[in-house]
Parts: C-alpha cells; structure tokens; sequence
C-alpha cells in the first residue's frame, strides 16, 4: 500500500542573484565558456547554477543548489509571528498544552488576542484576520516559525 508523506525538516535557503556579494559567500566560480556560467563546490563535485536558484546549507555546512522551479513547488516559508506570540506558543508546548487549548480566546494572552483578531488602528473585531492568524499560529505550532523583527 503507498503511503503519503510530507517533509518536515526546516531547511536554510538564499536565492541566487550572481551578486559579488553571494559569489563570495559561496564556493561560486564565474566562467562564462560553460553552458552555466556560474558553478559552486558540492559534496558531489562542481555543480552549475541558474540566477534565481537556491543554495542550501546543510547540518555540516555543505552547499547544494535547487532549482527556482522545484524550490517553489516542494517548501513553504516558515511563518512569521510576533514575539508575543513565540512566547505563548513556547510556554504552551513547555506546559503541555494542547493546540487547541493554546488557540483559546480565553487563555490567550491579550496582546495576543489583539493582534489575532483586531484591525490595527481602528481596533475593531475582523473575522478574516482572526481566521487568517489562527490557521497561522497553527501553522507555527506544527512547522515551526520565525519571529517577526522589531518594528
């Protein structure tokens, strides 16, 4: 019987632009005699590289480059929250909280509870917004996330 599976390890990923900037961050040679004029070191040997495909940077510092193609059908950016929100959800998972529990309203810090469901500056309830962030601090819960950068 097939079964269906998902990947579920979080990856580092930069999108190649040809800078001088990344061709020095990366083990990246220019030669424009070759059918792709950029080339980085690999586990595997020299492997060629598009602008717009991505380099990987596995556990042990290796490189390896996907195409900009594949990279968007097989991973999602991790969601960004705010701190408040981590916070909550780390505090959840240390306490044993079920995910349905961290969502409630009534548990839910405040701060929290605001920026879920009401619209920034006029500080009315919106049901889309509040929709939209419970299905992503699920997301953050199950995938992981990135905290959003002071403003």
């Amino acid at each position: 019987m097939t079964k269906i599976y998902r990947k579920t390890d979080t990856i580092k990923a930069e999108q190649f632009d040809g800078s001088e900037e990344m061709i020095n961050k990366y083990p990246i040679e220019f030669d424009d005699t070759c059918v792709f004029p950029f080339r980085f070191f690999t586990p595997a040997g020299w492997l060629g590289i598009n602008l717009y495909d991505w380099i990987f940077t596995g556990a042990d510092g290796e490189y390896w480059a996907v195409a900009n193609d594949v990279f968007k059908k097989t991973y999602a950016e991790l969601p960004v929250i705010p701190k408040v929100v981590a916070d909550w959800i780390e505090k959840c998972k240390h306490d044993g909280t079920s995910v349905g529990d961290m969502l409630c309203s009534e548990r839910r810090p405040e701060k929290m509870r605001d920026w879920m469901a009401l619209t920034p500056g006029t500080y009315e309830f919106n049901q889309r917004r509040y929709k939209e962030h419970q299905e992503l601090v699920a997301r953050a819960w199950l995938d992981g996330y990135q905290v959003e950068e002071d403003k």
